[in-house]
């Protein structure tokens, strides 16, 4: 019994140090992104709650913690509170699996990929819950878009991952990681990288893919009834889940937590800090792309991704096979 409660208390811990990091992570990425944002349009963004303005989000934060909760009374309640819920804790229990380190992981799994894949494809349900709940046309609207939005892309992810699996061999992240020492697979791979990217702004609803949310034509989509907290619990899991594909990015193409070069200076820096700086990096495109790009039409974002996106991961997918096959550069595995 005690043997239990040491290894549910170190469990409880591991959990703890996971999170914390991720919370405060998601609040400095939401100010780097609006300051970024500022800068492009020649303006300061948030610079007055705290030095440089690095508190705004945690003013913010306290703001959704008091303002009141208001449930639509024509909505379905029970719902209405799960849906937020669901896609906070889908976004947080992803991060499981991500290694910071060789070590500097909660969930060491040989199946690391496919449980990324799972819990962000179920992503897609608190969202659904949360506009059809609402019992309003626009929010109903808005997860519509999302869901079939998020369906379309996850398809050509998924093909793309498959790109990254066949030079490696195993579905482990630290495996994906450790066979990049010699080559980073961005530059291999580097079409499959870019089309990864810009998939992934659609699975994570932002610009110029922000559809589900457009405010032209849906007020805030799936969100518009939402206030206080809740609206807050579903602006979280977003961040949460921008933050993982930047980590699924690093993870996959640019070498995870390894250094750029196995020289000295280099590969004396901690590989979290390079796993934090490459994380970084990807977010800063995001935030720059959010910027600088137009909004895409509905049937664009469709054609995008079915027309261009998937039959070309595709012949890039037998382009990868048959080359690994022909120079004999198939992995090795152990079964």
């Amino acid at each position: 019994m005690i043997n239990y409660l040491q290894i549910l208390s170190q469990e409880v811990y591991k959990i703890i140090f996971l999170l914390v990091p991720i919370l405060v992570s998601v609040a400095m990425i939401v100010w780097l992104d609006r300051r970024v944002w500022g800068l492009v349009q020649k303006r300061r963004g948030p610079n007055v709650v705290g030095p440089f303005g690095l508190f705004q989000t945690l003013a913010d934060a306290l703001k959704y913690i008091f303002k009141e909760i208001i449930i639509p009374a024509s909505a379905n309640k029970a719902v209405f509170i799960i849906a937020p819920i669901v896609t906070m804790t889908l976004a947080l229990i992803a991060w499981a699996v991500i290694p910071m380190s060789e070590n500097l992981v909660l969930a060491d799994i040989n199946v690391g990929i496919l449980y990324l894949f799972a819990v962000s494809s179920l992503g897609v349900y608190g969202i659904i819950m949360g506009g059809w709940a609402s019992n309003s046309k626009y929010p109903f609207l808005g997860a519509i878009r999302s869901a079939a939005q998020m369906v379309s892309y996850e398809v050509s992810i998924g093909i793309i991952i498959i790109n990254v699996l066949l030079c490696v061999g195993s579905l482990n992240l630290n495996d994906i990681v450790l066979a990049q020492k010699k080559l980073w697979y961005v530059i291999p791979l580097f079409p499959m990288f870019v089309i990864f990217f810009i998939s992934a702004l659609a699975e994570t609803n932002r610009p110029p893919f922000d559809l589900p949310e457009a405010e032209a034509e849906l007020v805030a989509g799936y969100q518009t009834e939402y206030s206080g907290m809740m609206y807050a619990m579903f602006w979280l899991g977003e961040y949460a889940n921008i933050l993982l594909m930047c980590a699924l990015g690093s993870i996959l193409f640019l070498g995870g937590w390894l250094p750029i070069l196995d020289i000295y200076p280099l590969n004396a820096v901690p590989a979290p800090v390079w796993m934090i700086l490459k994380i970084l990096f990807l977010f800063l495109l995001f935030a720059l792309i959010k910027a600088i790009v137009p909004r895409y039409r509905y049937d664009q974002l469709m054609r995008l991704g079915w027309k261009i996106f998937l039959p070309f991961s595709l012949i890039y997918l037998v382009l990868t096979a048959s080359f690994l096959f022909f120079f004999d550069k198939l992995p090795k595995v152990n079964i």
